[in-house]
Formats: structure tokens, C-alpha cells, sequence
């Protein structure tokens, strides 16, 4: 299979399943615009991670990785009237662009917006602890993905879903020993060891090509 088809068949299901959104079609539109790169989720993703949401009965949500904020957008929306998100990103040109796209998705009063290191951010939420999230997503550089889920599980409950982007990397998580493949690896076997956490990884192709993300659930005893 090639990924032609792969794509072909993404754009199949997604003009049968998701409906046209120009508020979605817009935060993207400004998100090349404004030169930043184009690696964010696909739509067939971002309407997981929103059925994802709704399913967990989602009121706090955690991301991890705001890039121009087309994630969050489809994770706020699946919030009740008195939820909310927060998102963390490093590079203040991005925060600057997700913070438009969510003036113009009216979500602005829903979302926080942490500018800076998000291992920073998250150490200094950990005293006091800070009330916990019910799903969190994980999206940022690739090689901290471990202190990643080590500060989101500080951040959990038991039932928290904490889901993790790009894990497989059109398998090089098991052939490559570069910084991205590497983090993935030690995440995954830390998480392997860890007895409050229950996980599998979903493999995906579509139109971003091979890749997969990693669903843990926190377990009861945390």
C-alpha cells in the first residue's frame, strides 16, 4: 500500500464523516500564513481526540504541544459550558497565532495558554498540586515525551486518559537511534514498568503518513 492510497482513503471517510468547518479550515489557513510548520494532526485525528473527549466525560483537559492550536480547538469543543483546557507551547510566535484561532473559534474564555518550557510550566504546578486533568495530550518534543507522562500522571486521577502523538514514526521507534525515536522508546518501556498506568499504542496512515499514537489510562492507586 502506498501512501496515495493511504491519503485517498483518509479524505474519503473525512468528506463522509466530518462536516466542513471554516472555523477549522481557518485556524490552519493561519497557521501556514504565518509560516509555522505544518505537523499538526490530520481531521480524522482531531475527531478522535474529540470523541476521545466526549466519551471520557472530559471537564479539565490538558495539552501538551499548542503549535497554532487546531488540536485544541477540536479538544474544546468537546468541553461542557464550564470546562476548560489548557495548553503549553515553547515558541511564542505559535502561542501568538493559537491565540487568534481561538478568538475566532469563540473559545478564547475556555482555553488557557501557557507560554514557555513545559517541563518548567509543569514542575511548578506540582506545589501545591494543582486539581487534576481528565484527559491529557501529549504533543511537543518528541525526546522529553518521558517527563512528559511523568508530569502528567503527577497532574492525573484514576480514569485519566493521557494520550501521546507520533510514537511510531513510520517504525522508527524500533529502527532508529536518533533523539526522537529514542524518547519514544523510553517512554514506552517506562510506561511498560510503571503498575499505574494501562496502555497500547494505535498504529495510523492517512495523509500524515505512518505513525500511531499511545493511549494510557490511569489506574486506580495513584
Amino acid at each position: 500500500m502506498s501512501e496515495d492510497t493511504w491519503s485517498a482513503v483518509e479524505s474519503y471517510f473525512e468528506g463522509k464523516l466530518i462536516a466542513a468547518d471554516p472555523v477549522l479550515d481557518a485556524a490552519l489557513a493561519a497557521t501556514e500564513a504565518a509560516g509555522l510548520p505544518s505537523i499538526q494532526i490530520s481531521a480524522s485525528q482531531g475527531k478522535l481526540l474529540h470523541l476521545l473527549a466526549l466519551t471520557q466525560g472530559a471537564q479539565r483537559i490538558l495539552e501538551i504541544g499548542t503549535l497554532g492550536g487546531y488540536s485544541a480547538i477540536w479538544l474544546a469543543r468537546a468541553l461542557p459550558s464550564d470546562g476548560h483546557l489548557v495548553t503549553l507551547e515553547r515558541d511564542p510566535r505559535h502561542a501568538e497565532v493559537a491565540r487568534q484561532n481561538f478568538e475566532l473559534a469563540g473559545l478564547a474564555d475556555r482555553i488557557s495558554l501557557h507560554v514557555g518550557p513545559a517541563l518548567e510550566t509543569l514542575a511548578q504546578w506540582r506545589a501545591p498540586p494543582m486539581m487534576p486533568f481528565d484527559l491529557i495530550f501529549i504533543d511537543a518534543d518528541k525526546p522529553n515525551n518521558l517527563g512528559y507522562v511523568q508530569a502528567a500522571l503527577t497532574l492525573s486521577r484514576p480514569g485519566t486518559l493521557i494520550i501521546v502523538d507520533n510514537v511510531v514514526r513510520e517504525g522508527a521507534v524500533v529502527a532508529s537511534h536518533r533523539a526522537a525515536a529514542a524518547g519514544a522508546r523510553r517512554m514506552t518501556e517506562w510506561i511498560g514498568r510503571e503498575p499505574r498506568l494501562s496502555a497500547t499504542v494505535l498504529q495510523t496512515v492517512g495523509a500524515k503518513g505512518y505513525d500511531g499514537f499511545l493511549l494510557a489510562r490511569v489506574q486506580a492507586g495513584t
